[in-house]
């Protein structure tokens, strides 16, 4: 397993438009990608789990994945969270 901590930089955060393109990066990776806030983990191939976060910008996630292209998933993620 691979994680990354992550602080969003998306000026709405993870809302709707944003929420869906991230699940739709998710999803082109084979590995089992996960988003969690806080205590709340949820599947980032799930658009439901990634807006149930309510994740703001400027706030502190950790990006985790698990399987073949884990560190590839993480790291294409996680610059997808952290651009303005």
């Amino acid at each position: 397993m691979y994680e990354k901590e992550v602080s969003v930089q998306l000026k709405v955060g993870l809302q709707a438009r944003q929420a869906a393109h991230f699940v739709q990066q998710a999803n082109r990776f084979r590995s089992e990608v996960f988003l969690q806030k806080g205590d709340k983990r949820v599947n980032a191939k799930s658009i439901m789990g990634v807006m149930s976060l309510a994740v703001a910008k400027d706030t502190t996630i950790i990006l985790a994945a698990d399987g073949d292209d884990e560190k590839d998933a993480v790291e294409a993620l996680a610059q997808f969270i952290s651009e303005n």
